[in-house]
């Protein structure tokens, strides 16, 4: 039975056709890719289901009981609240309550013990008690530092806090818009495997292909108003699309043949009137309607680099260059030469020094020891600066054109409202402030206001964000016809595959080394990336099975990053580690057994009319008798896979 469902769904921003009688219907553990151009509607479909706007036409369904969650696009602001408390409101009235207690316990000594008693009794009322349960159990999974601010945590990490205050409120349907935006490689991994085994209904739209492949089993894409669906993977979804339009081409060419025909015939005048076949001029009349209501698929982004005098062959070399950021080393004692025609890839996890990198290549940072040396009659395009000088208040053409109405492209004079039309904006939409863009309008500003000025040098910083499938490809194909040097920073696998020459591998432990191939092949020769930066206070995460079998994340300690289980494959038991292994089994089962008891006299409503501070002690053994238990199944799993 479905959860959620879209009838004969309408609805038009002004001439603009958004939701032209849309269908359909979201089931459990549907995982849905949506996909289609910027500007197509996606976010305004995933509002639709929500039920944040009203249909123009048709029915929108809910099953009685459904719980939606929405993982927007934004980031939660950076701000004083702790990550507790807004995981917590994710719980609405519930979760304000939980967030007041947590504040007020953590007051120490200076508790106020009648506004604590009142949060009490209207957390009882409500069955409180279980809530904060999963609030703390959402924050362990997730390895969350719960009582830090949201404003210590970098883009990444407010990402990860923003899907637990998603899931928190165990949600049967899941949305998801650009979830990998401000992740590194690792995290998005991470993020697959959540997905992978919620087991809910997920609709996400996303940039990155090898996310869409990873997680999805169903394709929808949104194009002139109407919705397809395609049951499988995002290589059949290719697949299948592209011979449906082979298809419609052939079918719409044939019939704009035949309505030339009929347009000749009705022509012929005093000839078409003597055979009095009224039938045809009706038949014709109903072909132009059909013709008339045609939407033409939108067409194809057409820009390219503008190209500039051709560099010296050696552009940039570093020898034995060292840096500190914050003062935390970050780069030692690196060497390497970048050639002309060269397309690099820099990657590494968030905070391992990328960005500090590609200011030392550009000459923008001194290093704290070494050299730089560049190469002759370089030309260069940063798209990160761009991006930030980019004003939201002026308008489009006036961002790119400079106040101007026309532009100089490779010594050709062209008007600007022509040049944005090669990246898809319309007339009106060139006058429009860059404020009211779509993320992805503003990418593809960014690369119109890059790309009309000469460069043999560019330098591209997470230049998919946002884009849809078919700019992004054709980025592709231009950085592959491009005769000057790249270096890339990027998190998109797919779009490192198909573009770069080798990569700058930065593993955030000052160690950097240079790889042949694009990411794929490093990856099979045995590369990896450390899981992402924690934060100071973060609990480390570990993988225990839980009682299904399945994955589980959970509190080890108080590392700096998540713990990763060494495989020790090839090595036999000592005989101390075999009587270890043996041992372990009624361990675990008296761990457990500790643990239900525990968790049995926590949700007795008594309980909570102890003082504070023993209701406090007992929390804090229960979290011990958890970590105990953790690491005796992490232990177990280890000694077992090598006996």
């Amino acid at each position: 039975m479905p959860l959620l469902r879209l009838e004969s769904a309408a609805l038009h921003y002004g001439t603009q056709v958004i939701l032209d009688a849309v269908n359909l219907s979201v089931t459990r553990e549907q995982k849905i890719g949506l996909l289609g151009r910027n500007g197509a509607g996606k976010t305004t479909l995933l509002k639709a289901l929500a039920g944040d706007i009203e249909l123009d036409g048709g029915t929108r369904w809910q099953r009685p009981g459904t719980r939606l969650a929405w993982l927007r696009q934004e980031l939660p602001q950076a701000n004083d609240e702790s990550v507790f408390d807004h995981v917590a409101g994710g719980l609405e009235e519930v979760g304000n309550l939980l967030a007041q207690y947590h504040r007020l316990s953590a007051q120490g000594g200076e508790v106020d013990m009648a506004a604590l008693a009142r949060v009490q009794t209207a957390l009882e009322a409500r069955d409180g008690w279980a809530m904060q349960q999963r609030v703390d159990s959402i924050i362990s999974r997730l390895a969350l530092p719960a009582e830090a601010p949201m404003s210590s945590l970098s883009g990444g990490w407010r990402r990860r806090v923003a899907l637990a205050r998603a899931l928190v409120n165990d949600p049967d349907v899941l949305l998801l818009d650009e979830p990998t935006n401000h992740l590194d490689i690792p995290a998005i991994r991470w993020l697959e495997e959540q997905i992978r085994e919620f087991r809910g209904a997920v609709l996400l739209i996303t940039h990155d292909r090898q996310f869409l492949q990873s997680v999805c089993n169903v394709m929808a894409e949104l194009e002139r108003g109407h919705l397809t669906l395609w049951e499988g993977d995002y290589h059949g979804f290719l697949r299948h699309r592209d011979a449906e339009q082979e298809a419609e081409e052939r079918a719409n060419a044939l019939f704009d043949k035949r309505l030339a025909q009929e347009e000749v015939w009705i022509r012929q005048g005093i000839k078409a009137r003597r055979t009095r076949n009224e039938g045809r001029v009706r038949a014709l009349k109903a072909m132009r309607d059909e013709r008339a209501q045609r939407r033409e698929r939108q067409g194809r982004a057409e820009f390219a680099v503008e190209d500039a005098e051709r560099s010296g062959k050696r552009v940039v070399e570093l020898e034995h260059v060292s840096h500190a950021y914050g003062g935390r080393p970050v780069i030692s004692d690196f060497s390497t030469i970048i050639q002309r025609g060269d397309r690099i890839g820099i990657v590494g996890a968030n905070g391992a020094g990328k960005t500090t990198l590609v200011k030392i290549l550009l000459g923008e940072l001194t290093p704290d020891s070494g050299t730089v040396t560049h190469g002759t009659r370089l030309e260069i395009a940063y798209s990160d600066q761009l991006r930030e000088k980019l004003d939201p208040g002026k308008t489009l053409i006036d961002n790119v054109c400079g106040g101007q109405e026309f532009i100089e492209i490779n010594g050709r004079r062209r008007h600007g409202i022509s040049y944005l039309g090669d990246f898809l904006f319309t007339p009106e939409r060139v006058r429009t402030p860059v404020r009211a863009l779509s993320g992805g309008e503003q990418n593809r500003a960014v690369l119109a206001r890059l790309f009309s000025r000469p460069a043999n040098l560019l330098v591209l910083d997470e230049p998919t964000n946002d884009l849809d499938m078919e700019t992004l490809e054709l980025l592709e194909e231009i950085l592959l016809g491009f005769e000057g040097t790249v270096l890339l920073v990027s998190h998109d696998r797919v779009f490192m595959d198909n573009v770069l020459t080798s990569l700058i591998v930065l593993d955030g432990k000052v160690g950097v080394s240079e790889h042949v191939g694009g990411y794929s092949d490093w990856v099979a020769r045995g590369g990896t990336l450390g899981d992402a930066q924690t934060p100071a206070n973060a609990p480390a995460a570990t993988v225990t099975p839980s009682a299904d079998g399945r994955a589980v994340e959970g509190r080890s300690g108080t590392g700096s990053a998540p713990a990763v289980v060494k495989s020790s494959a090839g090595k036999k038991l000592s005989y101390k580690e075999q009587r270890e292994l043996a041992e372990l089994p009624l361990r675990i089962e008296q761990l457990e057994s500790r643990q239900t008891v525990m968790a049995r006299e926590m949700e007795d409503a008594s309980f909570y009319a102890q003082p504070a501070s023993s209701i406090a002690a007992h929390a804090e053994t229960l979290a011990q008798v958890q970590e105990l238990l953790e690491q005796a199944i992490e232990r177990w799993a280890e000694l077992e896979e090598r006996s």
